[in-house]
């Protein structure tokens, strides 16, 4: 059964979750309810997902087995399991008798994604006119696909890309940040003490990568770059 998502307030959920229980939590011969199971793992995966972009819609599994009656269910997210897409999420009994089960669930996230317009070449400074929007399931896509375009406008391409192929943040570089041969401002700090001279970048770099830097002095320096031809160089 698929859900749509909705944010609750902080008591609603509780409220949701009592009345399930004293209508359906127990079946005879103690037995817990499977529909029991698959609403709070559905309630759980949805404050999981409340800050995805786009439309939410869950669907879990029922369990492919029989389990004793529950009093105490917590929901859980095995590590490395993904928020969107085919994934799974765990439902264990706290009480009376401790228990753990692992349900299939299926979450759809409909929404925007960039894709680019035409082909483009390695080492290419994007534009509003290399990408557009697209509609569809991120949950069927690589995790990093890029849902904003606004944020990598100014980024680079790391190698040639396909026309309409789904724009990845690991198919993009950062603006460059620190330029070669330019006046760069290196920014020596040590324990309890920060001075700053000037030099030369030998190699263009984005912010956060390392790059090496003559002083007027002659001596080369490694360092990371920063934004406005910054580097930052630690002793």
């Amino acid at each position: 059964m698929a859900h749509h998502h909705q944010k609750a307030s902080a008591i609603g959920p509780w409220l949701v979750a009592t009345s399930l229980f004293l209508a359906t939590g127990i079946q005879a011969a103690g037995n817990q309810n499977p529909a029991t199971l698959q609403a709070h793992a559905e309630r759980y995966l949805k404050t999981q997902t409340a800050s995805l972009p786009g439309k939410v819609s869950i669907q879990v599994a029922a369990p492919r087995s029989e389990l004793p009656a529950c009093a105490a269910l917590d929901a859980f997210q095995p590590v490395g399991s993904r928020r969107m897409g085919k994934t799974t999420v765990g439902v264990r009994c706290l009480a009376p008798s401790p228990w753990t089960v692992y349900l299939q669930a299926q979450i759809r996230v409909e929404g925007s994604y960039a894709v680019t317009r035409q082909s483009l070449p390695a080492n290419h400074t994007l534009t509003a006119d290399d990408v557009t929007l697209r509609e569809g399931d991120l949950g069927n896509l690589p995790v990093d696909v890029i849902t904003d375009i606004d944020d990598m406008l100014g980024y680079r391409t790391v190698s040639g890309l396909a026309a309409n192929a789904p724009l990845r943040r690991a198919m993009v570089r950062a603006p460059l940040a620190v330029r070669q041969g330019q006046i760069t401002r290196v920014v020596l700090n040590g324990p309890g003490f920060s001075v700053q001279s000037e030099g030369q970048a030998l190699a263009n770099a984005s912010r956060g990568d390392p790059v090496r830097v003559k002083t007027r002095s002659g001596q080369v320096v490694s360092g990371i770059a920063q934004d406005g031809q910054q580097v930052i160089v630690a002793f």
